[in-house]
């Protein structure tokens, strides 16, 4: 079956939204079938533009697939009640977040896209209150075979990432949970 790689990297592009959705419309009016797997629902809004007939399919999302795959709760009655995603995107040298309202006690975080910035996301949560011993895992390419985990602290884990050659896609998950991973190891990478 042919297919068309539309697939981004960081800082890289190689097909823009606009030409993705486009190609979608193009190849579902000449009667092929096309399956886009992507996390967020901007990208079918080309084909409900061009009324074209599609289905969405929800799926499980990245966060709570590496969280699975690393062993690592988002949530537990005695370390966090709550949980919140955000993006790490670094735009003219910050991170627009709000930070007071993702340095709370008992919570976990879950940032996308944070490698870049993952430095200052750190330095930030720190100046904003959250103990410079708070857990936090780095995870490398999750759920394939190549998944790699990174532990350490808010204080630590940029530099246990910068010395480690890590490659997007990457998930960071911040708060006390991540204590519970060594407790509830099932998953090896390569089985």
């Amino acid at each position: 079956m042919p297919s068309a790689y539309v697939g981004k990297q960081r800082d890289y592009h190689g097909v823009r939204r606009d030409e993705i959705n486009q190609l979608m419309v193009r190849l579902a009016r000449t009667g092929k079938r096309v399956l886009r797997l992507k996390a967020v629902t901007h990208s079918y809004s080309a084909a409900v533009v061009k009324q074209s007939a599609f289905q969405v399919v929800p799926g499980i999302t990245t966060a709570f697939g590496c969280a699975t795959y690393t062993r690592i709760p988002l949530t537990h009655r005695n370390y966090a009640q709550s949980c919140v995603f955000v993006t790490g995107h670094v735009r003219d040298g910050s991170m627009d977040l709000n930070w007071d309202a993702l340095v709370q006690p008992q919570q976990t975080i879950v940032i996308y896209m944070a490698l870049k910035g993952l430095t200052l996301l750190c330095q930030q949560l720190i100046k904003h209150g959250m103990s410079s011993d708070t857990p936090a895992a780095l995870i490398e390419q999750g759920t394939t075979p190549r998944q790699r985990v990174l532990f350490g602290t808010l204080e630590i884990l940029p530099e246990t990432i910068s010395a480690a050659d890590v490659h997007a896609p990457t998930l960071v998950i911040v708060g006390n949970v991540v204590r519970l991973q060594q407790k509830l190891a099932w998953f090896q990478p390569g089985q």
